[in-house]
């Protein structure tokens, strides 16, 4: 079973019935009042969240925010123990492409829609993702960065973001990329990963 499906049903399991009530009243601005009617269960609320694309195994923000808010400390250390593990799992090429991710998110800000042109994401997907999270800065970057990576796939990868970052002239947000997979290079006693950061002729 998906190692995540399984930290949801545990986390799911271990809530109260005034758990339960607490997360369909935080969730209201998220789902519908007909879909948290239906919810009996947290795996229900969960299973919601994961259709709207709220929630998956590489973006748990969400469910940190809410088992903070129920002030459930023991669920917190379960989600923890999920995401070393995911972080320890993962291969080389996406723990890159993830901490290329989060440098974007923390340095892109207002200019993210420059960006995701650059990425061939479309105005329609842009505005949805506005009207998504309309004052929410921070996840329109990283909903964009999520959107991108699952329409480009297999093409997902940090020399395409770099690539996207210097041709829409966020080139200091793309040297902070670069640096860090350096760093990370020299860290795991690699060759120095510049040619996987260079411009890839074949990015927007």
């Amino acid at each position: 079973m998906d190692p995540f499906l399984v930290l949801l049903h545990s986390v799911s399991a271990g809530l109260s019935s005034s758990d339960l009530t607490q997360l369909k009243f935080l969730c209201r601005n998220r789902v519908s009042k007909r879909k948290l009617e239906l919810a009996q269960s947290g795996l229900d609320l969960f299973a919601v969240l994961l259709e709207q694309n709220e929630l998956s195994a590489g973006h748990t923000v969400l469910l940190r925010e809410l088992l903070g808010a129920l002030r459930r400390e023991d669920l917190l250390r379960r989600l923890d123990d999920f995401e070393r593990g995911a972080a320890g799992a993962a291969v080389p090429e996406e723990r890159d492409l993830r901490a290329a991710m989060e440098i974007i998110c923390d340095n892109v800000g207002k200019d993210w829609k420059r960006l995701a042109r650059h990425l061939r994401v479309s105005d329609v997907k842009i505005e949805a993702i506005e009207e998504k999270y309309p004052r929410n800065l921070a996840e329109q970057v990283r909903e964009l960065l999520r959107v991108w990576k699952t329409s480009s796939r297999e093409d997902a990868a940090v020399s395409r973001l770099v690539g996207a970052l210097r041709g829409c002239q966020l080139n200091v947000v793309a040297d902070l990329i670069e640096e860090d997979q350096r760093a990370q290079a020299r860290q795991s006693g690699g060759a120095d990963p510049g040619s996987l950061t260079a411009w890839d002729s074949g990015a927007s």
